[in-house]
């Protein structure tokens, strides 16, 4: 067979094992929908951290009967970025709608909501809550909050600490947003007050500054913590190369622990299932979503112990962060300050926290995978191409085209060696009539052939061997990052993260009725408009090249690209732009060096070689 052909064969197998290998297992399953029956009362609070069992008792949980949450009053959050409020009752943060961001493409539907105090259907497109039971699509949020307050030190009464229910004044500010802290106050009656500061920036990220004034006569001993609390398995991705659940950096060390496996962890003593980090100077912990985050960070250089653990009576998932012992003597006051980020996964948000306040490592909380060493450079990038150009799908050819020009020396490597082997050919042929069916001597002869002329006859695998990492880093980057989220390209594509909507059973929209639901068995067989052009540039990519000679061979070679062309249907159709534009320089790269090099692909030829040839009339 012409080694021109084994090379491009050997390229389209790989190239089908490793997409098939991919659809196969890291494809995500279709959404279900979530059973509005869940049920919509106040799951129970999280549970405060405590010192050793001798020194305090464990607190009592709140119950969905007596949460103060359903009455307490509330300090309103405003901000370009965001809009809620604070809870007075444990003075916590769990209301927060993300005003950038909306849960569909439909510009009047809801903000997404990031944190809640209580299981709630989420609202209508009017803002008023849907029914329960009147839609089978609508997803409950449950309770998700950010809670703050002491450990008792040794001696001290768990009772003279603020608990996560205890009810707080508001001593300063009104509404919190930014350049407009607001301030809590809470006097225990026992000589000590304490007092809760939020400070807020136009983005996403808290100050929370906790303090004790001991008026007292005695020392006080206590230490703060600042817990994010999770009520149930909220309803994640479930994709093989995407985390969700636990995150965080301890020291340098990336912390990931999915919920399914903090619902594992064994039982650490009285902590129950816990995952326990000292961390010496640097550090944060959290929990994210895809494209959401909530992350407890301490002021770097503080040491402080991080939790990650599961309450299986209550059912809850909890992120804390321990801050040492701390001795008040009377008449003085002490105060600890820390972070929280509560927002989008914006890369410029993170990576700005990251250098202006000294946060570890904080462009880790994005999931670049494990090709992160492409996967990062890709995206910057990509983002400064989207700056620079404005429209995301542009900003694919752009970097394609960039990408293409990196690897142009191993393209123009394998491409004049494909035309140097077209040249040995009329020798490989006289070296296959003098020795026969002796297979080895024909290949001994052959290497020396290919020695001499100076002829690497894998070099044409090259150029494959590096797009294939390429291919899965841009696919992580489309996948995972939330600057691609809703990003429109022309007409139709109006969400380059998600699959092309348009298909071929109802003529791309010219027929009055919708595609096939995504997931179902039409959907597979619906082809998408840029699938079809995926298919069409992989087929001419081919017919650079003479079919093959061997049937079975020239059989793999024909179905290779509809194949192709299938599969890559469903998959994100930044990915699938991407594809055809590859293809697309692909073919012009090679036509232009093999014709430099006298070696014009037959193009036209090779086209109607491959059509089916009329029988001949007797």
């Amino acid at each position: 067979m012409d080694d021109n052909n084994r090379n491009l064969i050997l390229a389209m197998v790989l190239s089908a094992l490793v997409m098939v290998g991919w659809y196969a297992f890291f494809a995500p399953p279709p959404p279900e929908p979530t059973d509005p029956a869940v049920a919509t009362q106040t799951a129970p609070g999280a549970i405060a951290p405590t010192a050793p069992a001798e020194q305090a008792p464990a607190p009592t949980l709140i119950g969905a009967a007596d949460d103060p949450v359903l009455t307490a009053p509330r300090v309103q959050i405003e901000s370009p970025s965001m809009r809620g409020s604070i809870s007075l009752a444990g003075g916590r943060i769990d209301d927060i709608l993300l005003t950038g961001y909306r849960e569909t493409l439909d510009p009047n539907s809801p903000f997404v909501r990031l944190l809640s105090p209580t299981a709630q259907p989420r609202l209508t497109t009017e803002g008023t809550p849907v029914a329960p039971g009147a839609d089978p699509e609508v997803v409950v949020q449950k309770p998700y909050y950010a809670v703050y307050g002491w450990m008792p030190g040794p001696g001290v009464d768990p009772a003279l600490v603020p608990s996560p229910a205890t009810l707080w004044t508001v001593e300063s500010g009104a509404t919190l947003g930014p350049d407009q802290p607001v301030t809590l106050r809470w006097d225990n009656g026992a000589g000590q007050v304490f007092r809760r500061t939020f400070a807020l920036d136009d983005r996403y990220l808290f100050t929370v500054t906790q303090s004790v004034e001991n008026t007292g006569p005695a020392p006080f001993v206590a230490a703060p913590y600042g817990i994010l609390a999770r009520h149930g398995q909220p309803d994640t991705q479930n994709f093989f190369i995407l985390h969700e659940g636990a995150v965080g950096m301890t020291d340098g060390e990336l912390v990931e622990v999915k919920y399914k496996d903090m619902a594992k962890f064994e039982a650490a003593g009285a902590e129950g299932p816990a995952e326990i980090t000292e961390v010496a100077e640097n550090g944060w912990i959290g929990f994210t979503d895809k494209y959401w985050m909530t992350t407890l960070i301490p002021a770097p250089g503080q040491p402080f112990t991080s939790v990650v653990k599961y309450a299986p009576g209550a059912d809850i998932y909890q992120a804390e962060t321990r801050l040492p012992m701390q001795t008040v003597a009377p008449g003085t006051q002490l105060s600890s300050s820390s972070y929280l980020f509560a927002g989008a996964k914006e890369w410029e948000a993170i990576n700005g926290y990251q250098e202006a306040k000294g946060i570890d490592r904080f462009v880790d909380s994005i999931d670049w995978g494990w090709f992160y060493f492409l996967t990062k450079p890709i995206f910057r990038l990509l983002h400064w191409l989207h700056g620079f150009i404005g429209n995301m799908g542009w900003s694919i050819i752009a970097l394609t085209f960039i990408l293409k020009a990196l690897v142009f020396p191993l393209a123009r490597k394998s491409y004049v060696s494909m035309a140097r082997m077209r040249e040995l050919q009329p020798e490989m042929e006289a070296i296959k009539e003098r020795t026969g069916d002796d297979r080895m001597k024909y290949q001994q002869e052959v290497m020396a052939l290919y020695r001499n002329a100076k002829v690497n006859p894998a070099a044409g695998c090259l150029p494959l061997l590096l797009q294939i990492p390429i291919f899965f880093a841009l696919y992580k980057v489309i996948f995972v990052t939330l600057e691609l989220r809703h990003a429109p390209w022309v007409g139709w594509i109006r969400d380059l993260s998600a699959p092309d909507p348009s298909s071929l059973l109802n003529l791309f929209g010219l027929f009055p009725w919708d595609a096939p639901a995504q997931g179902t068995m039409l959907h597979s067989l619906s082809l998408p408009l840029l699938a079809i052009v995926l298919g069409i540039t992989m087929w001419l990519q081919q017919k650079l090249n003479p079919a093959p000679t061997d049937p079975a061979q020239k059989m793999i070679f024909a179905w290779m690209p509809w194949i192709f062309m299938f599969m890559l249907g469903g998959f994100a159709s930044g990915l699938v732009l991407y594809w055809i534009t590859n293809n697309t320089i692909t073919i012009i790269q090679q036509y232009g060096i093999m014709s430099m090099h006298g070696h014009r692909p037959d193009l036209f030829g090779n086209i109607r070689a491959g059509l089916p040839k009329r029988s001949a009339k007797k």
